[in-house]
């Protein structure tokens, strides 16, 4: 997310109306709904961190404790515990 000026691209009418009710203040404007990514979309973090899930769940499986999975991938033991949950729900599923 960039900031833009608005003195460069909004009428200055416009300015005045939101000026109104932000004046010098910062607001947010949301992308229209067929505009929005969804979240990942456009990285690889979302595929990695599927990956690294897996990976804990099959040390979890292979008789790792939670406790050590907490250390080796330095998460707290609920998200770990979490994790191995999901993983085991989305195995049982299949």
């Amino acid at each position: 997310m960039s900031y833009k000026k608005a003195n460069n691209f909004l009428l200055a009418e416009l300015i005045e109306l939101i000026q109104k009710y932000v004046d010098g203040e910062y607001i947010y404007i949301p992308r229209k709904e067929d505009n929005k990514k969804s979240w990942g979309s456009s990285t690889t973090i979302k595929r990695e961190l599927d990956l690294r899930n897996s990976k804990i769940y099959h040390d979890y499986v292979a008789g790792i404790d939670t406790t050590t999975l907490s250390t080796k991938y330095y998460l707290s033991l609920k998200s770990i515990q979490r994790i191995v949950l999901k993983e085991k729900r989305k195995r049982t599923n299949i």
